[in-house]
């Protein structure tokens, strides 16, 4: 990933780390395996510290402890997060495209932002309103009475349906598809009838929506995405719910109706949430869990129904030995069976 170039020196100084050698000019990011000369990588793992021997980057982010292994080191506490600002010094915005194009549709009720950009075939319907220096990129759809606060992207083929609101700086990756209707329906006598969803989406400032994922309108009043919150590709997020700041929702994960999820809240990849629950702040969910009651503050949970994740990896530990186990219990079975049928024959013997 290469941009504008950057002393050391001065990445140092902006990321709040120390420099340790020579200074020189640095123009990209990499791996530890892949870097070139004039690009920076970083060591978060020390598992991959045999790997500072052999790389060829300029200068690597690493720990106090691992800085005399490298001819330049930027040296902190925590290099993983130093090393993502570190990237978002080389990042290039996606999209080339300035201004509003006379191919996009855009309703003349709309008000747009100064600075903002639309691309051919994008839509902003009746009334919407986009604060400043957003980016709609082709093939978008803004609904009637949508809101979006400053800085928001866009990306490719998203959708906001009627009265969706961002706050500043979202960014909504290809397929997104916020405010569809809620999946509500009853049996009647006669036949399955649909319930009107005539909610909204309500997202906070900060919010990232991965590709092809859905939240679903409220049937009544809001679906919520607080501040900070960031969904990985392929979730849903059914009507109603509500979760906290700085939640991280994983690929796959689905969550069912007016459920209140709180701040701070982590769910790994395919994790399955019932419908109508609680669950805490700091709470994290492992991967293809399945979330049937409540969860209180800072539970770490697993396994399908989800129990807590000391007894969950007890449990993943024994489950290799249950055949073994299975044979044993029925061989000594059949020795007790076989103790008892002595037991009884012996007085009769007698």
């Amino acid at each position: 990933m290469n941009g504008p170039g950057f002393r050391l020196s001065h990445m140092a100084e902006l990321l709040g780390l120390r420099l340790q050698g020579e200074d020189m000019t640095v123009t990209g990011v990499n791996t530890l395996e892949e870097a070139g000369p004039t690009e920076v990588s970083f060591l978060a793992n020390p598992k991959y510290a045999s790997q500072l021997a052999d790389t060829r980057a300029g200068a690597v982010i690493v720990r106090p402890e691992h800085a005399h292994e490298v001819r330049r080191a930027l040296i902190g506490d925590d290099p993983y997060p130093a090393f993502a600002r570190a990237i978002g010094l080389f990042a290039r915005p996606q999209g080339e495209f300035a201004g509003l194009s006379p191919l996009a549709s855009i309703h003349p009720e709309a008000v747009l932002g100064e600075g903002c950009a639309v691309a051919p075939f994008a839509y902003i319907g009746a009334r919407a309103r986009l604060g400043e220096a957003c980016r709609v990129f082709p093939g978008c759809y803004v609904g009637e009475d949508c809101e979006l606060g400053k800085g928001c992207v866009l990306y490719p083929n998203t959708v906001l349906m009627a009265g969706t609101r961002l706050g500043e700086a979202c960014v909504l990756q290809p397929g997104a598809v916020l405010g569809a209707e809620g999946f509500g329906f009853v049996r009647t006598p006669e036949g399955i009838r649909k319930i009107p969803q005539i909610g909204r989406v309500v997202a906070g400032d900060r919010v990232e929506v991965g590709a092809n994922s859905a939240v679903d309108r409220a049937a009544l009043s809001s679906t919520v995405l607080d501040d900070g919150t960031c969904l990985d590709n392929l979730v849903q997020v059914g009507h109603n719910v509500r979760l906290g700041k700085d939640c991280l929702i994983v690929s796959q994960v689905g969550i069912s109706g007016s459920t209140h999820v709180g701040d701070n809240v982590t769910m790994a990849g395919q994790a399955g949430v019932a419908g109508h629950l609680r669950i805490g702040n700091g709470v994290t969910i492992g991967p293809q869990s399945g979330i049937a009651k409540d969860i209180p503050d800072g539970q770490t949970v697993g396994g399908t129904p989800a129990v807590d994740y000391t007894t969950f990896m007890r449990t993943l530990a024994l489950m290799p030995r249950f055949p073994e186990l299975f044979k044993r219990l029925s061989k000594l079975e059949k020795e007790l069976e076989a103790l008892r049928a002595d037991d009884i024959q012996r007085p009769a013997a007698e």
